[in-house]
């Protein structure tokens, strides 16, 4: 066998897996192919373009395990798109005239990499699929092998990505302190802002976890510390229409019985109509390299508490962001176990020569396998269907209606 060298990076945004996975490849190889030389390109398909890299030591092998304990990526991340040439031209990635995928292959090809594992969400590996649909055609030798991290876990045909367990359990453990805000005055909305742009998914799962360890709290009877007051009463998300009007009278009722209103919003909930209102009133909408309107210039939750605290008659609103609380957290349990399983098959499909990205592929059976590149893409909706979901709902009181 020609001798392997193995290169890896973590790119996009920041999910509770990037510095377990990285352990975990390391760990792997050294594990069953202890001879292959081993990097990682700092800082994402920047430090590929840029060729800043580190070299993985005999003594970082060894310690690779410690990664496992950190949320955040050792390797560092960012959001560079290969094929938008523009914006790496601008951002002085590459030279005006350049190609980045040509860039990018050239320094694989100078460096001796013969596999690429990449982790990152449906961005990156698309990014990756281009990569690697331009080494094919260019006579490239590289195995190109993606593992999905993305806290949305919103990625076509795959059924859970890496980190999204454990970003709604980190989101519940934030709220669970939040939610005593309630507390401190009278007709109080506390709105939850959650990551979600197209996806509901870890809006409703961080509801759910808040829910399971909420209901077996002990109260004291006569006291305001009770179930209404850590309840939540709205569950918003980009899957899902509500009358304003219909909401307003069924969620002032709530306040002006228990003194407060507590709302659970997805970041991209009603994304649309706001950025129409926005546009509508001349105001320009950032967007990304990737055509991404961007969510922290549009603040969902501050459109929902300027609507909904007038609504309500409400004393005092607050909106409050568990996102990068929760996406900078270490994996859990359950997140390790599924690090491990989609580290151990991309370790295999590497040496055999097979790309693609790993995961549980819903057309086929939820089967954990490597993924054909061309059939990952974003943007997968939360399936409104989930038995769970529907207890949910059904435990809030709180009627809904897809959007599509």
């Amino acid at each position: 066998m020609a001798k392997q060298k193995v290169a890896m990076l973590t790119a996009g945004g920041l999910a509770p897996c990037l510095s377990s996975a990285v352990g975990g490849l390391i760990e792997r190889y050294t594990d069953i192919a202890p001879e292959v030389e081993l990097v990682a390109y700092k800082s994402g398909f920047r430090g590929l373009l840029m060729d800043y890299k580190i070299e993985i030591t005999k003594d970082m092998r060894e310690k690779a395990h410690v990664l496992h304990r950190y949320g955040g990526s050792p390797i560092g991340n960012s959001r560079v798109k290969l094929t938008n040439t523009a914006d790496c031209v601008k951002r002085g990635l590459v030279k005006e005239g350049e190609n980045p995928l040509r860039v990018a292959a050239e320094r694989l090809a100078a460096d001796g990499i013969t596999i690429l594992h990449t982790i990152g969400g449906d961005d990156t590996n698309t990014t990756a699929a281009d990569l690697a649909a331009y080494l094919g055609a260019n006579g490239y030798n590289l195995t190109v092998v993606g593992m999905p991290k993305t806290v949305d876990n919103d990625v076509y045909p795959i059924k859970q990505t890496l980190g999204a367990w454990t970003a709604a359990e980190v989101g519940a453990r934030f709220f669970d302190h939040v939610s005593n805000e309630q507390s401190a005055s009278p007709r109080t909305l506390v709105i939850h802002e959650v990551m979600g742009r197209h996806c509901g998914w870890l809006t409703a799962a961080t509801a759910r976890a808040y829910m399971q360890r909420t209901k077996h709290n002990e109260y004291v009877d006569g006291f305001m510390m009770n179930q209404e007051l850590k309840n939540i009463d709205g569950l918003y998300l980009p899957e899902t229409h509500f009358d304003m009007e219909g909401e307003a009278a069924r969620l002032k009722d709530i306040m002006d019985r228990t003194g407060f209103v507590t709302l659970f919003v997805s970041e991209g909930a009603c994304m649309d109509e706001i950025v129409a209102e926005r546009e509508a009133a001349g105001e320009e909408i950032k967007r990304d390299a990737f055509g991404h309107v961007k969510l922290d210039t549009i603040n969902v939750g501050n459109w929902f508490q300027k609507h909904f605290a007038k609504l309500l008659d409400a004393d005092r609103s607050m909106v409050q962001k568990s996102g990068y609380y929760a996406r900078s957290a270490p994996a859990n349990y359950d997140d390790l176990r599924l690090i491990q399983s989609m580290v151990d098959l991309a370790v295999e499909s590497g040496l055999n020569k097979v790309s693609g990205v790993t995961g549980h592929d819903e057309d086929q059976g939820g089967r954990l396998r490597t993924i054909e590149f061309p059939r990952i893409r974003g943007g997968k909706p939360f399936d409104l269907s989930t038995p769970w979901f529907k207890e949910v709902m059904d435990y809030l009181g709180q009627k809904y209606r897809p959007i599509n």
